[in-house]
């Protein structure tokens, strides 16, 4: 057998995602490189690894067994590089961080400098809603998650980065007197995000607690939808500044004067008390404390004009 350590990442990567098309998204890579990669590892094998029934790939026993001796094989290789690097000095392991879909436009900033000062660090960050990123805390699946809501877990601790701030807004066609506060019934339809969305869930704490009954309501499944069917003119809806800086700048949207707006929140890393940190999140966190209010005076100076 002549199988090479792209391949065991490759095939433990379709394994633990369950799909060709999920691994090679999470590895960066095409589709058709990653399909050519477990054909030639699979080649290797007179037992089939996976099989392909109804368009959807599924592990075998046989599989799911060689996957298992893989993953020690990848972890023994971590393990490895770890021990080099720090017999040198060097800072080397992963930082697995899950955030809420909206925090895209905030995290990067808080990594950028920590990653290009320690090559060693491999980012391991996964997009997705409230509910999911909540979930990997409580799994354990982690080392950190970035939150705009602080979620109702048991010893939970954070570090608070950031101010929230969401406005009421529509496109450079919405009708607004002299900005004054104007009639929820100027607002339908409203536009909403999914459930399990951290912004969904503000949006309609505050609706209820304004009174605010949509006539109309759409739901859509990201940030990004949302603000393309608002620019649009599908509607109106409630979002995050951080999410639409450029899209204000340019006129495409327009902040809508509403009473007890904007809502303020904090987006925080948070992460287990009992966690067992390892040296790169200690290193993350230590980072963060020092340098937090130099990356928001750096990147972030524009939130005081809203």
């Amino acid at each position: 057998m002549n199988y090479t350590l792209n391949q065991l990442q490759i095939f433990l990567k379709i394994v633990q995602t369950n799909s060709i098309t999920r691994a090679a998204k999470e590895l960066n890579l095409t589709q058709p490189a990653v399909s050519i990669q477990l054909k030639n590892f699979q080649d290797q094998f007179d037992i089939a690894l996976t099989e392909v029934i109804g368009r959807k790939l599924y592990v075998t026993d046989f599989g799911r067994e060689i996957a298992d001796t893989v993953e020690n094989i990848v972890n023994q290789v971590y393990a490895i590089n770890y021990k080099t690097h720090a017999f040198k000095g060097q800072l080397y392991g992963r930082l697995k961080i899950s955030v809420v879909s909206t925090g895209k436009y905030i995290m990067p900033y808080f990594l950028s400098d920590f990653l290009n000062q320690n090559p060693g660090v491999e980012l391991i960050m996964d997009v997705t809603n409230k509910n999911k990123v909540v979930e990997s805390v409580e799994l354990n699946e982690v080392d950190f998650a970035l939150v705009s809501i602080m979620p109702n877990i048991y010893g939970i601790q954070k570090l608070d980065l950031l101010k929230n701030k969401l406005f009421m807004v529509g496109n450079t066609n919405f009708n607004s007197v002299n900005n004054q506060i104007i009639n929820e019934k100027n607002l339908s339809p409203l536009i909403y995000r999914e459930k399990g969305s951290g912004t969904r869930q503000i949006m309609e704490s505050y609706l209820e607690q304004h009174h605010i009954a949509s006539i109309k309501k759409l739901e859509l499944t990201s940030n990004e939808a949302v603000k393309q069917a608002v620019i649009a003119g599908l509607g109106c809806s409630i979002m995050p500044l951080i999410g639409i800086k450029n899209e204000l700048s340019n006129g495409d949207l327009k902040i809508i004067n509403m009473k007890g707006m904007p809502i303020e929140t904090t987006w925080s890393l948070i992460w287990q008390k009992s966690k067992k940190h390892s040296p790169v999140s200690i290193a993350f966190l230590e980072y963060l404390k020092l340098k937090k209010d130099e990356i928001v005076k750096n990147h972030f100076n524009w939130y005081e004009m809203y």
